[in-house]
């Protein structure tokens, strides 16, 4: 019998986002949906990441004293980053003075609409998840390749 090593899912979403050129934007992604656990409530709640360019992490701040505070601690924040993320994802960081969010709300724009899926994209779509036994990791899965789908369709 031949033994077939099984990588980890995050090594298959991984190596499945770089084939697509996805791979900074699954690092961006990352940082915005961890910013407050990387840095901490009361940071995010007057900074918040704007993007991710090459190895520059672009913040807006509400003022100009926490610019200054965050400018004192880029080592540190450049240092958690990389940590959560899981390489050095980021060398700098840019501050802007703009206005913050507060945490929870969501941006009001829009959605770009996405192009439907038919019903063979949809039996595709379930065949590459089915064998995936945690429902929470399945179902982000799923609409991970859903918007994948969609995206190949525009």
């Amino acid at each position: 019998m031949v033994r077939k090593k099984i990588d980890k899912l995050s090594v298959t979403l991984a190596r499945l986002l770089s084939a697509r050129g996805m791979s900074g934007t699954l690092h961006e992604y990352r940082v915005h949906g961890r910013w407050e656990k990387i840095v901490g409530a009361a940071v995010a709640r007057h900074a918040q990441p704007v993007s991710v360019r090459g190895k520059k992490l672009a913040l807006v701040v509400d003022s100009p004293a926490w610019m200054q505070q965050l400018s004192l601690l880029k080592p540190v924040i450049i240092e958690k980053v990389n940590s959560v993320v899981g390489r050095e994802t980021i060398r700098d960081i840019t501050l802007k003075l703009g206005e913050v969010a507060p945490p929870g709300i969501p941006d009001e724009e829009p959605l770009p609409a996405r192009a439907p899926l038919d019903a063979e994209d949809r039996l595709k779509i379930e065949g590459y998840v089915h064998g995936i036994e945690d429902s929470e990791i399945r179902e982000a899965l799923r609409r991970l390749i859903e918007k994948d789908f969609q995206s190949r369709k525009k």
